[in-house]
């Protein structure tokens, strides 16, 4: 599920709605101290959510405006890189979706501080060998939208899963090292995985 920054405008809004709520005679209750969370949660979940879609824009629209030709610097070349190899045939929920493992393990202290590190790191990422990255078409779409997806991940304008994901793998394959891991979901052709 994408999380698109305005979720902070999202609760003020929500919880003004709460609050014009409270105020009226119908729902205006006594509830017992510490009991109130069953009954606000109900509430606030589907009007977060609603505030959060209809002020954020989609994933589609975040990739158009920062699909410009403007240079990465080099830690976002390499999570644009990581993105193209790993994901350019997925949806981009699932492109966003590689570039937070990336991002989440460099945070993680588990893994090397930086993307770059991350991605070059032995034996993580088939595509890369020795180190270096293969040859890439710098005018195919498939990387102009790699290069988006990593500005808005670079950005934090959209994140797709939780900082504690740092693992993945294609569903048409069965790693042993899954099996260690809670699954969290599946995007596209990868299944993500936390500890």
């Amino acid at each position: 599920m994408i999380s698109i920054l305005g979720a902070g405008r999202a609760s003020a809004v929500a919880g003004t709605l709460l609050l014009a709520l409270a105020g009226s005679s119908a729902t205006a209750q006594m509830v017992a101290p510490g009991s109130v969370q069953p009954y606000i949660q109900p509430l606030v979940q589907p009007v977060v959510a609603a505030v959060q879609q209809a002020v954020a824009p989609d994933l589609d629209q975040l990739v158009a405006s920062n699909s410009g030709e403007d240079a990465l610097d080099d830690q976002a070349q390499c999570l644009a890189t990581a993105v193209y190899f790993e994901s350019r045939g997925e949806p981009l929920q699932g492109q966003l979706a590689v570039a937070n493992v990336v991002i989440n393990r460099a945070r993680s202290g588990r893994f090397p501080a930086d993307w770059c590190g991350v991605v070059k790191q032995r034996a993580q990422f088939s595509f890369v060998r020795n180190g270096a990255f293969p040859w890439i078409d710098p005018a195919c779409e498939a990387w102009r939208r790699a290069r988006a997806i990593a500005r808005i991940a670079q950005k934090n304008l959209a994140v797709e899963l939780p900082a504690d994901v740092l693992w993945y793998h294609a569903n048409y394959v069965a790693p042993r090292w899954r099996n260690q891991l809670v699954k969290v979901e599946q995007i596209g052709a990868h299944i993500f995985y936390r500890a």
